[in-house]
């Protein structure tokens, strides 16, 4: 990985995301993932997320008002003009925060624009979930410069179903055209076999990127992690492809030294690389 420094300052690195109560996904895994890998974090909430222990754990929601969105990028987006190139977009929400998003980044210049996009309908019922989405796919996607969708978003956004990594290579390539962004398709524990497996696929480049498994059970905070480590090296200076490489290491050792909890789901560290 390269130095962490932009000439004698560290490189800045925005994410607009919701917070997670436990401390292993959105906000709070974006801002350890940065400072580990040595860039100044700063975030605008989109959302505070809580999970309900008295109901098998569901996620409690509550959306932060979109002029106070609008607020938190004001601030940082002014106070680091001159420095701030590369942004994360993590959970959103609903289609008024997307739109106060979208609105914000189209007031400057970005370098990298890394869309981690969660989506939230399961199915094409009508509804908030499914104009959430839609908003996102409409108005987000094109604004992106790199695209981590996982299992299920890659699905989502590629109209296709994913069943093994040949599947995952023809999704990657359908998301870059749709978009024109970098794609890392990510398998994960999803699909079958000994590794975990992602696409890496820019329009020139494909790349299968593949680390043994480390259980067979989905880890909190991975994809946040995941997107938020590409932020980072992105904003250092490196390739889209080394990004990715080096997101996938951090990853990687981040979930074989996970966090356990009275919570039925185990937490990434971002301090496992250490």
């Amino acid at each position: 990985m390269t130095s962490a420094t932009t000439g004698t300052r560290p490189a800045i690195t925005l994410t607009i995301a919701g917070s997670e109560a436990t401390g292993g996904a959105g906000a709070q895994a974006d801002l350890k993932t940065f400072q580990e890998l040595g860039t100044y974090g700063i975030v605008a909430l989109t959302c505070i997320v809580s999970f309900d222990p008295k109901d098998n754990w569901n996620h409690r929601f509550v959306p932060v008002e979109p002029q106070v969105i609008a607020d938190q990028l004001e601030a940082a987006q002014t106070c680091y003009a001159a420095d701030l190139k590369t942004v994360k977009l993590g959970m959103m929400g609903s289609p008024a925060t997307i739109n106060t998003v979208a609105a914000a980044l189209k007031n400057q210049e970005w370098d990298n624009v890394v869309l981690d996009p969660v989506l939230i309908c399961k199915g094409q019922e009508p509804g908030h979930a499914l104009d959430t989405d839609e908003a996102l796919k409409t108005i987000l996607l094109p604004l992106a410069t790199f695209v981590t969708p996982n299992h299920f978003e890659a699905e989502s956004l590629s109209g296709m179903s994913i069943n093994n990594a040949e599947d995952l290579t023809e999704a990657a390539r359908k998301i870059h055209a749709l978009s024109g962004a970098a794609v890392l398709a990510k398998g994960g524990v999803r699909l079958a076999g000994a590794e975990a497996v992602d696409v890496f696929y820019d329009g020139e480049t494909l790349e299968i990127l593949s680390a043994p498994k480390v259980g067979e059970v989905a880890v909190s905070g991975a994809g946040c992690s995941l997107a938020a480590a590409i932020t980072a090296e992105l904003a250092k200076g490196e390739s889209p492809l080394q990004a990715a490489r080096n997101a996938k290491v951090f990853v990687t050792e981040g979930i074989k030294n996970r966090v356990a909890s009275a919570a039925p789901f185990d937490a990434l560290w971002q301090g496992g690389t250490r």
